[in-house]
């Protein structure tokens, strides 16, 4: 693909999930750099034990450069928690320009059981948060961007539900030291939203409204961090959060969407192979 110029994002709302830490965060960040307004969502309101990052943290740095900010406690497994996120960013800013599905659950007990050991309750949490969650909030959105001209949508995926991997590769590992890989709940779930994003994205195009998915690859996030040392993932491969963050940034300012939506790329790879740098 052939690097595209970027629009100039000056004035956009975005709803950014999952941004009181890791790589949401880093994208709040580097929206307001481009002079973007942003709504954050996540659960951690108050200091964790357990995880570094709050929303309260990430509005503060974000609005010490000058944007405007709103931080929204959100449950992304409650639908009325959603629809207030949505509600609260147009009372705020007017409306949604580009929607960030970027939270997962990506903790507790689930993440140390393989198919047999998980409970219903826990495999529908998974799709509750991963598949059900982005789908309720492009409902929600895709009528007001369609209002405003326009929108884009960026889902964040896992290149673990084997959707770029290749027949000659090696098969995925079940475990990296004590950490475990095999998470059934977690990939069908998030393989699940990519077919969803494919399946939309014709629809969405009419209303120039454009849907993305982008594979992040192994992040050196904080809980990557925490993971290596607790309990032996191997981190030589991750990459600095900005380069998943400067590729969402990119995916909302092309200049041609067209050419991506209903597609799924993976970050990494393409910030190398379209030249495209991190400031």
């Amino acid at each position: 693909m052939d690097r595209q110029s970027e629009i100039d994002l000056t004035g956009k709302v975005a709803i950014i999930t999952g941004a009181s830490r890791g790589v949401g965060k880093q994208n709040a960040l580097d929206f307001a750099r481009r002079g973007v307004n942003v709504v954050l969502a996540a659960r951690t309101v108050d200091p964790d034990d357990t995880l570094p990052g709050t929303l309260g943290e990430t509005l503060k740095q974000v609005e010490d450069m000058g944007v405007g900010a709103l931080a929204v406690p959100t449950d992304l497994a409650s639908e009325a928690d959603l629809k207030r996120l949505v509600e609260a960013a147009v009372e705020r800013f007017g409306g949604v320009d580009i929607l960030v599905n970027n939270a997962a659950a990506t903790t507790g007990e689930m993440w140390q059981k393989g198919f047999l050991g998980l409970s219903r309750e826990e495999w529908l949490y998974q799709f509750d948060v991963n598949t059900h969650a982005p789908f309720t909030l492009m409902q929600l959105v895709v009528p007001i961007m369609e209002a405003r001209g326009g929108g884009r949508i960026i889902n964040l995926t896992t290149g673990s539900g084997e959707v770029f991997r290749q027949p000659e590769e090696p098969r995925k590992l079940g475990s990296q030291g004590n950490f475990s890989l095999n998470v059934p709940g977690y990939f069908s779930s998030k393989r699940a939203l990519d077919r969803l994003g494919n399946c939309i994205a014709p629809d969405l195009a009419t209303r120039n409204i454009y849907v993305i998915g982008m594979n992040p690859g192994l992040v050196a996030t904080e809980l990557v961090a925490i993971r290596v040392k607790e309990e032996g993932l191997d981190d030589s491969v991750a990459v600095p959060m900005t380069v998943p963050s400067r590729m969402i940034v990119y995916f909302a300012a092309c200049a041609n969407p067209e050419e991506y939506t209903g597609r799924l790329f993976w970050a990494e790879r393409e910030l190398a192979a379209m030249g495209i740098p991190l400031d």
